[in-house]
Formats: structure tokens, sequence, C-alpha cells
């Protein structure tokens, strides 16, 4: 996309990189309002919270679960100078599908806090993530949870594919929880990362992360 095309298109007023994002879920939940969390002060104004929201759907594919989705990895609103650029920002925006927790009650805050730790890690570190990287969570996934999920996985989520957004290239990158022992066989052998997420695969098309598997 050119200046001169952007320019066309939209205006100042325009949350262009948002409006990307909520296009494609809202094809994948049509007619659903999300849950949005935003932070109290936003990241630009002084907050300690990077993302500007998380937003989270239902989801009964496979079964029922939570399903994600950040914003701010990439360019959200409207900017001249990021017009038709190869990436937007960072290039990617962060997604996680969580099978219900029973002591959530339906309320698993703990998630956007782990997707802001993640945002300022990259935020602060100035390193960004691609498909089949992996990281340990110092810990359960989940603070004081008697869970073996302590690592996580990053891969392409299943159903949002990379899109060219006015801004650059998106990709929607899921990040999928996994047990310790995993997490030790990838440290082990670093290119397996692909196989271990087809194997989980086979009984998880979606990967959908659950804190009692073990």
């Amino acid at each position: 996309m050119t200046l001169e095309e952007y320019k066309k298109q939209f205006t100042e007023d325009d949350a262009v990189g948002w409006l990307e994002i909520d296009r494609e879920f809202e094809h994948l939940y049509p007619g659903q309002e999300p849950k949005h969390y935003a932070p109290a002060i936003s990241y630009m104004l002084g907050g300690d919270n990077p993302l500007d929201g998380v937003s989270v759907y239902e989801s009964k594919k496979q079964t029922y679960h939570f399903h994600f989705v950040t914003y701010g990895f990439s360019e959200l609103y409207y900017d001249e100078e990021k017009a038709g650029g190869e990436f937007s920002k960072w290039g990617f925006e962060l997604t996680f599908r969580l099978k219900p927790y029973e002591k959530d009650n339906g309320n698993p805050s703990w998630a956007i806090a782990l997707l802001q730790n993640i945002a300022k890690y990259v935020f602060s570190s100035g390193k960004w993530f691609e498909e089949f990287h992996f990281m340990p969570a110092n810990g359960p996934i989940r603070l004081e949870t008697d869970t073996e999920i302590t690592a996580l996985v990053f891969v392409e989520d299943p159903e949002i594919s990379k899109k060219q957004t006015p801004h650059g290239e998106v990709s929607f990158l899921q990040i999928v929880g996994i047990t310790n022992s995993e997490y030790e066989l990838l440290l082990e052998n670093p290119g397996t990362a692909e196989g271990l997420l087809n194997k989980l695969k086979e009984n998880n098309p979606l990967l959908i992360t659950d804190l009692n598997r073990k």
C-alpha cells in the first residue's frame, strides 16, 4: 500500500491495525462480543503493560475453550510513516487457547498477565518470537498452581493465517503450554519443536492448553 492510498483510505481517527485484528476474529466468531481487558494506564502514558489490550472469545470448536488475542505487538493506530512497511511493528500478535480451569471461576485473568509479561520481555529486550520458538515460564504458567505446564512453545494459530495489513505483515502466533519434561527435550534438541507440536495435534488439533494435562 502506497502512502497516497493509505491517506485516501484512512484518517487519523482510524485504529487501522486494531481493525485488522478485529476483522479476523469477527470472521471466526460472527456476532460474538468478546471480553476485553485494557490496562488502566496505557503504555504510551507511562503504564507498565505494553499491550493496549487483550480480547477473549469463547470457542466451541473441538472442546469449549477461551481464545485470547493481543493488541500491541503490531502497529494499531494511524501512522503515515508505517504505511506499506514489510512488517507491522514486531510483525505478529499472540493468541492463546485455554481450556477452562476450575479455580478461575470463568475469569482467567492470569492469562492476561502472562501475555503482558511476554510483551514486557519483547519490548524491553528487542527480541521477538517466531514459529517454533519456545521459552520457560520459570514455574507454572498459572502462578501458585499445581500444574505440569511450565513452558511455552509458539506456533501459527491453526485458524488464522498471517496477513498483509496496511502497515505490513502480521502473523498470529499461538502460545501453547507444554510440560517441563517436554521443555527439557526441546532444550536438548531445539529442532524438534515442530515434531512435538505435530504429536500434540494428533489428539488436540487446535493446540488448546489444558492445565490438567500431564
